[in-house]
């Protein structure tokens, strides 16, 4: 086949996207959004092939993973499995190492690997600082796993989405939700064994280390202004006069100087922990968190028949603080409030908060809050429920908040409807498995049914879904017609065919893996697999090989991106809580990237051929 000019333009457009990528000159998005134009204004493809990508089953499915991953998210269901990790590792590397990486990759392979990894590194940091272990010697081998998790399904990852619609365009037969996992469950199982046997050694011989602590908790911001010996906690005995009364019948500001923070319940036997209101009323048997001086405490608590417990601690202090916390807030210039004091501002009843403690030019006051007249660069802590707490970032006349505690990253807005999330992704899954609906289906009705059951906020789902990568993924289907339709792709099966065909089947997939790989270094893996997997199906039917194993080669190597920090936003996500430097990922990357690549082509030779 010789070039014509559709060819020509094709392959120009492909080259100048690549350098565009890699030199990263303008942003990704922009650059799909310039590659449409491109096929487009040359007449290589007509308007609605060129904006297809927009309307493509891809790009549908990719956004809905994105509800699906911020359910699991905002569901606590991802945390609670971060949880139950860090109870059965028990402190032990080897232990750890491999469960980080199953569950990292188990869960990766229902949403984005990107999410599953943010969700987990706090986790692993957890891990290493309890534990006393080396964080670079866990960080590394959970990264791998969570590009693994590309592996397992169909749905795991936009390239393997790809490789399916390009196999169902020639007419071909497409890979099935799970016909992934024999390919991911191998790799983990190397990997994991790599990782214990040399890997964590190439990183750092040093099994013991420090994790350094990236933003305050809410102890910190407590002692940071000196209440850390102020935190009390009773019990409301049975014969208590509190019993029955509400909040704001107990002038405990007033008569004490004490701030109740929150009620811990019983509901169901089960503790159930609640912001205190004016309206909560006092019941037997309540615990309470109370803030102010140990004296002042004793008094109240004497007063009132309750009895002195011990401060929360584990699973029992994360479940309060879900409900409540404190931030630490800043007044503006501009605020109308300096020169009033928290009583004539009638700061609890207008932002439904409570002042703690203020920092003013160094000097910490803590007492009489009430009555003292608030200044120009008065740090406030303050404490509040969550949603109140953020509520004043949009009091910007008046306030700047300076510091969230990282509790503020831990919060599970849904926490209720986690059932509902499990039933809805389940459902999603059988009906992918069983073949009930199209996949693009099943995902949209689950995302759908996410929203209305409340397991996601919609207003979140709109903020946490990747726009870039989705126009970037959209602008660059097209580039996949482009290839075949100008005759592009069929050229470069021909000169590879030609050139390597003598090799054998299973060079051919080596190779397709290594230039797929190599090709991933420095573009998006979907862009990859856009260019690539066209390519490799044609490659597969001149030389009489089943496309599907040249196909899902091509899909395993897009997820291998093991070899540099700019490979996949996964390795970027550890390299600064990780401590790592470049050599660190080329150490390990290369000989776990042969490591996949024998198990790919040894696999796709024993299922396809």
């Amino acid at each position: 086949m010789l070039f014509n000019y559709e060819i020509i333009v094709v392959l120009t457009v492909l080259g100048a996207a690549a350098v565009l990528f890699v030199t990263n000159l303008v942003r990704s998005d922009i650059v799909g959004v310039l590659v449409v134009l491109a096929l487009m204004l040359s007449g290589v493809l007509t308007v609605d092939e060129a904006l297809a990508g927009f309307s493509n089953p891809v790009v549908l499915i990719l956004v809905a993973m994105f509800v699906v991953s911020e359910a699991l998210v905002s569901t606590g269901i991802a945390q609670q499995i971060g949880a139950i990790v860090l109870r059965a590792g028990r402190g032990d590397e080897t232990r750890l190492i491999v469960l980080l990486m199953v569950v990292v990759a188990l869960v990766g392979a229902f949403m984005s690997s990107t999410s599953a990894m943010a969700i987990f590194i706090p986790v692993a940091l957890s891990v290493a600082r309890e534990a006393g272990l080396n964080r670079k010697r866990l960080l590394m081998p959970l990264a791998a796993g969570a590009l693994i998790s590309g592996m397992m399904t169909l749905i795991a990852t936009a390239p393997n989405l790809v490789v399916a619609e390009v196999l169902k365009e020639k007419g071909l037969t497409a890979p099935g939700f799970f016909s992934f996992t024999p390919f991911g469950v191998a790799v983990l199982v190397v990997g994991a064994g790599f990782m214990i046997l040399a890997g964590r050694q190439m990183l750092d011989r040093e099994k013991q280390g420090k994790t350094q602590q990236t933003s305050l908790t809410v102890e910190g911001l407590v002692g940071n202004y000196g209440l850390t010996d102020r935190v009390n906690r009773f019990r409301v005995m049975p014969d208590s006069p509190l019993i029955d009364r509400t909040l704001a019948r107990i002038q405990m500001r007033q008569d004490y100087g004490l701030h109740l923070a929150a009620f811990e319940k019983q509901q169901g036997g089960w503790p159930l922990y609640v912001q205190a209101t004016a309206e909560t009323i006092f019941e037997p048997g309540d615990a309470l968190t109370v803030v102010g001086r140990k004296e002042e405490a004793d008094r109240f608590a004497e007063a009132n028949n309750l009895k002195r417990i011990p401060p929360l601690t584990g699973r029992k202090r994360k479940a309060l603080l879900q409900e409540v916390g404190v931030a630490e807030i800043m007044l503006a210039p501009v605020s109308k409030l300096i020169g009033k004091t928290l009583k004539e501002i009638q700061f609890h009843s207008r932002f439904k908060a409570t002042v703690l403690s203020i920092r003013r030019r160094g000097e910490l006051l803590t007492e009489d809050l009430l009555d003292q007249p608030l200044d120009f660069g008065d740090a406030l802590l303050v404490n509040a429920g969550w949603p109140d707490i953020l509520q004043l970032r949009e009091e910007r006349r008046d306030f700047v908040v300076l510091t969230l505690p990282q509790e503020f990253d831990e919060i599970v807005p849904a926490r209720q409807q986690a059932s509902w999330s499990l039933v809805i992704i389940g459902a999603m899954v059988a009906a992918m498995i069983a073949g009930l609906v199209p996949t693009v289906a099943a995902a949209m009705l689950a995302a759908v049914a996410l929203v209305l059951t409340r397991c996601v906020k919609l207003a979140s789902v709109y903020r946490n879904i990747n726009w870039p990568a989705v126009v970037l993924i959209a602008g660059i289907l097209p580039l996949a017609t482009a290839l075949n339709k100008s005759g592009a792709a069929q050229l470069i099966s021909d000169r590879l065919v030609d050139t390597l065909g003598h090799l054998g089947p299973f060079a051919m997939l080596a190779l397709i893996f290594m230039v797929t790989s190599l090709i991933g270094l420095f573009i998006s893996n979907t862009a990859t697999a856009v260019i690539i997997a066209p390519i490799a199906i044609d490659a597969a039917l001149m030389i009489g090989v089943p496309p599907q194993a040249f196909a899902m080669t091509v899909a395993i190597a897009c997820s291998a991106a093991y070899v540099t920090p700019v490979s996949s936003p996964v390795n970027m996500l550890i390299m600064e809580p990780g401590g790592y430097r470049f050599m660190d990922f080329v150490k390990v990357g290369i000989p776990l990237l042969l490591l996949t690549m024998v198990v790919t082509v040894a696999l796709a030779g024993l299922i396809y051929m």
